[in-house]
């Protein structure tokens, strides 16, 4: 009760905040004509701070390139609804929901944002299990002839169970077969689902069989030429980690490069440095801090890291999909050493034996010798380019023209 007061007394204030600032609702900005597009997301994409969201800025601006009318809202409350994100978007020609107020003063909340908009719209875009669960049977009950993309962004439960797997923390099997039955009844309620890799893909029909609902939409990854990525390896020092830390395994990588991979690298290269870079680093990883195992927290600008380490490490021991971290190192040509978790989604033939590695031995002894060898850090290197070459901008249109098709 005493919730459900003070949630009313927060909407309260807000529509008095709206008023004083007569932010009411545009109208003409419903869609009157041409194909539109609603994407919902939990909240509004920070494409620069993890892959989930760099990978559907990207699809949006292919969809304003086609001519589709975007429309974005996060389930965020409407009290909370603030992100410095969203003038990037709406200069993009992308139109967000914020709160606004109708022509009678009353709030405009999100579910009443997806009555209006629902009936003139083509496309409902639900990005992860729970934004789909949660907003599925609100956009049918209003409009049951919208397509419905079920974008998984990566396989929960397969991710769960993985780090359970690890580390045999039965709550992490709950948790697992709970995302197991929400995504089970996503698929079945989705006229399209969006996997990110063949490997998603593969283990998701062992449990729902309707692959031709299925298509893969990986990330967006073009390699950048520029005059910066032509560093040779005698002028590059470093190792190099990018990952949010709201992501659970990226946590866990860092603290066991820190604990077992490093050690072991240190005690044959014992000058080699790394920099961790990621946003909301927690307190365990910010005591790891120290002169060789750099923890720098969020960074804007990447680009003067990636063009100057000599090697990018990613010892992800679960996860599930493509990492967005290992094609934006391939991005700028920088050699990469990473698990089979890691790698999954990509082809380092014929340098998987030297690039990948699932015990810190192996790492270790991965890193060691891409650091000190000059014609396979060259060669590995050369071949940046091909390893995303599935996920250029042109392959990956290709692939959602057939998800809205």
């Amino acid at each position: 009760m005493l919730k459900k007061i003070k949630h009313q007394l927060r909407l309260k204030k807000l529509k008095n905040k709206l008023k004083s600032k007569a932010l009411f609702f545009n109208y003409n900005k419903l869609p009157k004509t041409g194909s539109s597009i609603l994407i919902i997301d939990g909240n509004i994409p920070e494409y620069n701070k993890d892959s989930g969201s760099r990978r559907l800025l990207e699809l949006m601006k292919m969809l304003l390139d086609d001519g589709y009318k975007v429309f974005l809202m996060a389930d965020l409350k409407e009290y909370k609804y603030t992100s410095e994100y969203i003038s990037y978007y709406q200069d993009l020609g992308v139109h967000v929901y914020e709160p606004r107020l109708d022509n009678q003063g009353d709030l405009i909340t999100k579910t009443m944002f997806v009555h209006l908009l629902a009936p003139h719209l083509d496309v409902v875009w639900l990005h992860r299990p729970e934004t789909f669960n949660k907003y599925f049977k609100l956009v049918k009950q209003v409009n049951n002839k919208v397509k419905l993309i079920y974008d998984m962004v990566d396989f929960h439960y397969l991710r769960n169970m993985r780090e359970y797997e690890l580390n045999s923390d039965t709550k992490l099997k709950v948790k697992a077969e709970k995302y197991l039955n929400i995504e089970l009844e996503n698929c079945e309620n989705a006229d399209k689902i969006v996997v990110i890799s063949d490997n998603d893909k593969v283990v998701l029909s062992e449990y729902f069989q309707d692959v031709s609902k299925m298509v893969i939409l990986g990330n967006v990854h073009d390699f950048l030429k520029h005059e910066e990525e032509g560093i040779p390896f005698n002028k590059r020092s470093d190792l190099l980690f990018v990952g949010g830390f709201a992501h659970k395994p990226n946590t866990d990588a860092v603290l066991w490069l820190k604990k077992e991979i490093m050690p072991l690298v240190w005690s044959e290269i014992p000058d080699l440095k790394i920099n961790i870079i990621g946003g909301r680093p927690p307190q365990d990883i910010l005591d790891l801090n120290d002169e060789y195992f750099k923890v720098l927290g969020f960074v804007e600008d990447v680009s003067k890291y990636f063009n100057s380490a000599k090697l990018f490490v990613a010892p992800l021991r679960f996860g599930a999909g493509v990492k967005g971290k290992i094609g934006q190192s391939f991005e700028f040509g920088l050699p990469v050493v990473t698990t089979e978790i890691g790698a999954e989604g990509f082809d380092f033939s014929p340098f998987e034996s030297k690039m990948v590695g699932n015990s810190a031995e192996n790492i270790a002894s991965c890193i060691i010798n891409m650091v000190s060898n000059e014609e396979l850090w060259t060669n590995v290197k050369q071949q940046s380019e091909h390893f995303i070459a599935p996920y250029s901008l042109k392959t990956i249109h290709k692939q959602l023209v057939k998800v809205l098709s």
